[in-house]
């Protein structure tokens, strides 16, 4: 099936695109949704795994789209995923620097970038959501705080500035 292309224009989104690519599991869950539409519970069963982390990296990265599923009568609603791109284009030019740290952003362990993550977390959710003044407290580049955003599960990068994610499906 074809499908749309996802345009990316920020190094920064590449976070989360090397998270999903980079693992088994949220790989095989993005091939599950390529050509069907399933809700959790059919993924998990598919699959034998559990798929929630996948769904919300798959979904904070844009890669794909969701729906209530209406079941038979009595039953309760489910939400159901699809994929919603099958083709990436990049169009940025960045730093070696600025690359070698959204690299290492994305392949450490969360634990040993915990502390970062944590730091900015607090800050946004204090109300500090301005790329330049968390730039300032932080003593980051505007591309490493946007990589570290996009590797947070409670953080969302939207232009100049970094909100707390309101969706934690």
């Amino acid at each position: 099936m074809n499908k749309r292309t996802r345009i990316i224009n920020d190094p920064s989104e590449l976070v989360p695109l090397l998270q999903i690519f980079g693992s088994k599991r949220h790989k095989k869950v993005f091939d599950a949704l390529l050509n069907l539409w399933m809700t959790k519970d059919e993924l998990e069963e598919t699959l034998g795994t559990d798929v929630a982390q996948s769904i919300m990296i798959l979904k904070k990265s844009g890669l794909i789209e969701s729906q209530w599923h209406m079941p038979e009568p009595g039953k309760t609603p489910q939400k159901e995923y699809h994929s919603s791109y099958s083709k990436v284009q990049t169009n940025f030019q960045c730093s070696v620097e600025d690359m070698s740290d959204i690299i290492m952003l994305t392949f450490k362990p969360y634990e040993e970038v915990e502390d970062i993550i944590e730091e900015l977390e607090k800050l946004v959710i204090e109300g500090n959501e301005s790329m330049s003044s968390l730039t300032r407290a932080l003593n980051k580049s505007p591309m490493y705080i946007r990589a570290v955003a996009r590797r947070s599960d409670k953080l969302a990068v939207m232009g100049q500035r970094i909100k707390e994610v309101e969706d934690k499906e």
